[in-house]
């Protein structure tokens, strides 16, 4: 991955206000966290991570003489509150930042739909990641109750994407 590629991951993160966003290829890790402080950029072959104050890129392979700093990123988007409580219910979360889809494509019908028994490891959706289309299985095995995430919607790490009922 190139300085420039990386600086582009940078402006994304900031302009869509994504809170971190973590890339793994091979050896190479790279994390971008939006803080209200700054933009932390770690990109090492370790899974090691520093808080800093200010915008920061490290590369394991070498690059290009430095660029001008990015802009400060605003501060990260609070935490949708839920919109109702989630007593006794599962939430199904996306691993990953991404784009969020229902279906397989825009012709096929939704993975799952609200009343529909899913068991675990069940594919239930779909997330794009830099043109890479992730099956999300679920880890919990019941009743869909809802979809917290609209079709075509970005999605941030560990966000909910549907309520479970376990029973």
């Amino acid at each position: 991955m190139d300085f420039n590629q990386i600086q582009e991951l940078i402006r994304l993160t900031s302009k869509h206000k994504v809170s971190e966003f973590i890339l793994k290829e091979g050896d190479f890790k790279l994390i971008i966290r939006n803080q209200a402080s700054g933009t932390t950029v770690e990109s090492a072959p370790a899974p090691v991570m520093v808080p800093i104050q200010q915008p920061m890129v490290t590369v394991s392979a070498p690059a290009p003489a430095p660029a001008p700093a990015p802009t400060p990123a605003a501060p990260a988007a609070a935490a949708p509150a839920a919109a109702e409580p989630a007593g006794n219910y599962q939430t199904v979360k996306s691993p990953m930042v991404g784009t969020f889809y229902r279906s397989a494509s825009p012709d096929k019908p939704p993975f799952v739909k609200v009343g529909d028994s899913i068991a675990q490891g069940q594919t239930v959706c779909i997330i794009e990641a830099m043109k890479l289309f992730n099956e999300i299985e679920s880890d919990a095995k019941g009743k869909i109750v809802k979809v917290l995430v609209e079709d075509g919607s970005p999605v941030e790490y560990d966000q909910p994407l549907f309520l479970v009922d376990p029973a």
